[in-house]
């Protein structure tokens, strides 16, 4: 039985590049919003699904991140880093100036804030649920509109590439998180023979001076590499934060455990989101993307 994955569709979206390297051949359901995709998953409809989590540019996805530790638990288990490549998309051959607007997913607008800026003043920016759903729109109009999208969505939707790679930096990455439902088996396509990250989060038991250095210092002293921190609100009044984290660790590592007894013993809170391997996209042999 086919494995069911749910994605931020429709197709054409950078999400589904994610899914075809990880799941190839695989049954896919997209949906219109990440909250959906994780929902499918909560709810069984879907075995896994994978969800955008950071992007080299614009940084987190909040959406993703407060929805995963606010509204669902569902463990992470794998991740994979694809490069980002934002094409200026229309139905028809316009020259720049003609363009009335450009559509697309709000950090793709952000991505390619200097070429709108300085190529496209004219234009109105607006913002899609995904780079995929503008494509399509884009594609049923007849207005001097363009979207900014990838190579997939182009081919999918029948657009004409007025212009390609737009983003403002050409180290242009994004995190994908491939989430499952706690009952799922790991599938083999996540693998385990690879390079391991642990992602969690820390609320400490109250603010005073020194409260975070003590929590760093629990992981620098044990030489644990922490690859990322961030401060999310916890949503309970100003000034209240918990603390996201990724340290290139195993979680059941006897030193990780260790990080853990510190951190309870100077009453924190510690929740491990997910123990996972780090997978990088590679192009196939003879692909468009």
């Amino acid at each position: 039985m086919k494995m069911k994955i749910s994605y931020l569709g429709p197709k054409g979206t950078f999400t589904k590049m994610a899914v075809d390297a990880l799941f190839p051949g695989e049954a896919t359901r997209s949906y219109a919003t990440i909250p959906q995709c994780m929902d499918a998953v909560a709810t069984r409809e879907c075995d896994y699904c994978v969800v955008p989590v950071e992007n080299t540019i614009e940084g987190t996805v909040p959406i993703t991140m407060d929805y995963l530790i606010h509204q669902v638990k569902l463990p992470i288990i794998g991740e994979i880093v694809i490069p980002i490549r934002q094409h200026l998309l229309a139905k028809r051959k316009l020259a720049l100036h003609e363009i009335e607007a450009v559509h697309s997913h709000s950090h793709a607008i952000a991505q390619c804030h200097h070429f709108l800026h300085t190529q496209l003043p004219q234009a109105a920016a607006h913002a899609a649920a995904s780079t995929g759903s503008a494509a399509e729109m884009v594609a049923g109009l007849e207005e001097p509109v363009a979207a900014i999208g990838n190579e997939l969505a182009a081919k999918e939707f029948g657009l004409t590439i007025l212009q390609e790679d737009i983003h403002d930096y050409s180290n242009n990455h994004t995190r994908f998180f491939v989430l499952a439902n706690p009952d799922a088996e790991i599938p083999d396509a996540i693998g385990s023979d690879r390079e391991r990250k642990t992602s969690l989060y820390v609320t400490l038991p109250r603010d005073y001076a020194g409260a975070l250095h003590q929590v760093l210092a629990a992981f620098a002293w044990r030489k644990i590499n922490m690859s990322k921190i961030e401060s999310r609100p916890m949503k309970t009044g100003l000034g209240n934060y918990f603390f996201i984290m990724d340290v290139m660790c195993e979680a059941d590592d006897i030193l990780f455990q260790g990080v853990q007894q510190e951190l309870e013993a100077l009453g924190c809170s510690l929740t491990v989101l997910g123990s996972y391997p780090i997978h990088q996209y590679r192009k196939k042999a003879g692909a468009n993307l």
